[in-house]
C-alpha cells in the first residue's frame, strides 16, 4: 500500500514525486515509456516568465514563472544558467513602448536578485547586430534562463527515488478502481502485470491525462484539454556570440533562436492544434517553413531546408479555455481534485518553468489526506549534481579539467552541464580513457552508459542519446548501432 501513486513520467509528475517523497510519503511512479519521454523533452529549452503572456493579462503565471527562474538557478545550476535574449525591434509589428513597458514590468514583479535587468541595445554598434538585415538597427535585451528539460525531469525522479520512491519506467497503468476506500492499480510492464494499492492517485499523464481519466479509471474528465503541438527546428550555428534572440513575426507570434549544444541553434516554436496520439506528433513541413520565414526575416544568411540537422515537436496539454487561436490558449495549470471513496487529482496543462510550484499545490490540495504531513521544502533543495553555487559551474569545469587531463575541455563541459558534482562519481578514479571503457564518439564512454542504466533509468541508445544526453547530434548510424548492440547486451558490465 503506497501513499500515493503518480501516472506519468513527465515534469509534472516527477516533480510531484520528488515533493511527496521528501515529505515522507511512500510514492509510487509509473510511466508508460520513457522518463521525459514526451512533452517534456519536447520544449524550447527554456526557464522564462513568458514576456509575451504579458499581452493576454496572464499576470499571476508571469509573476511566479518570474519567481521560479532563480530558485531552478540556485537548485540545478549544472543544467539551469542565465542567458541574455536580444529583441529586434521594426516599425509595423509591436510598438516601441509597449515592449519597454513589458520589460519593466518583466523586471520588477518576479522578485529578480541574480539575472540583470534589461536594457536598449544599439544593434548598429553591438556584436548581436552583425549577423542581422541591416533594417534592424534598435532593440531591447533581457534576462531569462536556458534549461536542460529532460535532464531536469531525471534529476527530480532521482531525488524522488533517494527519499524512498518507486520509480517504475515503461511500466502502463491499464486499470485504477476504487476499492476500500484505496486505489487498486493494475500495472503492465514488459514481465507481465501486477497489481498495487494507493491511498492517493495523481494522473499527471500530460496529453493522456483524459485518456487516463476515460480508459483507465472510467471518468469523464472534468476539464477540457485543448493538445497544441510545438514544433522546433536544430541548424547549424547561425552566430558566434552566446545570447539568444526573439523575434517578433507579423502573425503576432514569436520565435526563439538559442545557441543550442556548442555547434548548433535551436529555432522555434510553433502553436498548432493538433489532434491524434500524442506520441507520432511530428513537424509538418508547414511548420518547418515557418519557422525558417520567421528566423530568415532576421538573419543576412540565408536559412534554407538543407540546414537543418534535426527536428522535433511535442503536445502541450493546455486548459481549453475558449480561446480562439492555439497560441493564445494559457500555459496556466489547473488541478482537479475528486475524492468520493478515494481521491484522484488530475494534472492539467502547466509549463516546464513552473513544475515545482505546481507539485507545491497539487500537495496542498492533498494535504488533508495525509496526517501531520510536512510543509513545502524543495525551494531550497539541490537536486542531484547541483550543490554548488548558482555561477560556480565554470570553476567546477576548470577543477575537473585539472583533474582529469586526458579527456577533452569539451567532454568536461558536456559532463559538467549533465551531471554537475556528479561528475567525479562517474568518472572516479580514471587516470586515463582505457579506464573508462569503450569509447562510442563524442566523448560517450562505457562507464557514463552504465552510470546511465544503473541511477538513471536509461535503456535505449535513444533514451541516451536524446533525453539523458543529446549526444544524437553528433554520433555516426554506425556507432549508435554499437552503442545500442553494446547496451542490449544484457550482462552487468563492471567498467573499471
Amino acid at each position: 500500500m503506497f501513499d500515493l501513486a503518480v501516472i506519468g513520467g513527465g515534469i509534472n509528475g516527477a516533480g510531484i514525486a520528488r515533493d511527496a517523497a521528501g515529505r515522507g510519503l511512500s510514492v509510487l511512479l509509473a510511466e508508460q515509456g520513457d522518463l521525459a519521454g514526451a512533452t517534456s523533452s519536447a520544449s524550447t529549452k527554456l526557464v522564462h516568465g513568458g514576456l509575451r503572456y504579458l499581452e493576454h493579462y496572464e499576470f499571476r503565471l508571469v509573476r511566479e514563472a518570474l519567481s521560479e527562474r532563480e530558485v531552478l538557478l540556485r537548485i540545478a545550476p549544472h543544467i539551469v544558467w542565465p542567458l541574455r535574449f536580444v529583441l529586434p525591434h521594426h516599425a509595423g509589428l509591436r510598438p516601441w513602448w509597449m515592449i519597454r513597458l513589458g520589460l519593466f514590468l518583466y523586471d520588477h514583479i518576479g522578485g529578480r536578485r541574480i539575472l540583470p535587468a534589461s536594457r536598449s541595445v544599439d544593434l548598429r554598434r553591438d556584436p548581436a547586430g552583425v549577423d542581422l538585415k541591416p533594417e534592424y538597427a534598435r532593440g531591447f535585451e533581457y534576462s531569462d534562463c536556458w534549461v536542460d528539460d529532460a535532464r531536469l525531469v531525471v534529476l527530480n525522479a532521482r531525488d524522488a527515488a533517494r527519499l524512498g520512491a518507486d520509480i517504475r519506467v515503461r511500466t502502463r497503468v491499464v486499470a485504477a478502481r476504487r476499492h476500500d476506500g484505496a486505489w487498486r492499480l493494475r500495472l503492465r510492464d514488459g514481465s507481465g502485470d501486477s497489481d498495487i494499492s494507493a491511498r492517493v492517485l495523481v494522473n499527471a499523464a500530460g496529453p493522456w491525462v483524459s485518456d487516463v481519466l476515460s480508459g483507465v479509471i472510467g471518468q469523464n474528465a472534468p476539464t477540457a484539454i485543448r493538445m497544441v503541438k510545438g514544433s522546433h527546428i536544430v541548424v547549424r550555428r547561425l552566430f558566434e556570440h552566446e545570447r539568444c534572440y526573439l523575434f517578433q513575426n507579423a502573425d503576432g507570434r514569436v520565435c526563439f533562436a538559442i545557441p543550442y549544444e556548442g555547434d548548433f541553434t535551436l529555432i522555434g516554436t510553433t502553436d498548432e492544434d493538433y489532434r491524434g496520439d500524442p506520441a507520432r506528433a511530428a513537424i509538418s513541413p508547414d511548420e518547418e517553413a515557418y519557422l525558417l520565414a520567421a528566423a530568415g526575416a532576421y538573419f543576412r544568411r540565408p536559412i534554407d531546408p538543407s540546414s537543418i540537422v534535426w527536428r522535433y515537436a511535442g503536445v502541450r496539454p493546455l486548459r481549453d479555455d475558449g480561446t480562439s487561436a492555439a497560441q493564445e490558449a494559457t500555459r496556466d495549470y489547473v488541478l482537479e481534485l475528486d475524492d468520493g471513496g478515494a481521491p484522484v487529482l488530475s494534472v492539467f496543462g502547466g509549463k516546464i518553468t513552473t513544475y515545482r510550484r505546481l507539485a507545491e499545490a497539487a500537495m496542498a490540495q492533498l494535504g488533508g489526506f495525509f496526517s501531520a504531513m510536512p510543509g513545502a521544502w524543495t525551494a531550497g533543495a539541490a537536486l542531484p549534481g547541483g550543490d554548488f553555487a548558482w555561477d560556480g559551474a565554470a570553476a567546477l569545469g576548470r577543477k575537473l579539467t585539472e583533474q582529469y587531463r586526458f579527456l577533452s575541455s569539451t567532454t568536461i563541459h558536456r559532463l559538467v552541464r549533465s551531471y554537475g558534482t556528479e561528475t567525479a562519481d562517474i568518472l572516479g578514479a580514471a587516470t586515463d580513457a582505457a579506464e573508462l571503457g569503450e569509447h562510442f564518439g563524442a566523448g560517450l564512454y562505457a562507464r557514463e552508459v552504465e552510470w546511465l542504466l544503473r541511477r538513471e533509468w536509461a535503456r535505449t541508445a535513444e533514451d541516451v542519446l536524446w533525453r539523458r544526453s543529446k549526444l544524437g547530434l553528433r554520433l555516426s548510424p554506425a556507432e549508435v548501432a554499437r552503442l545500442q548492440m553494446w547496451m542490449s547486451e544484457g550482462d552487468q558490465r563492471s567498467v573499471s
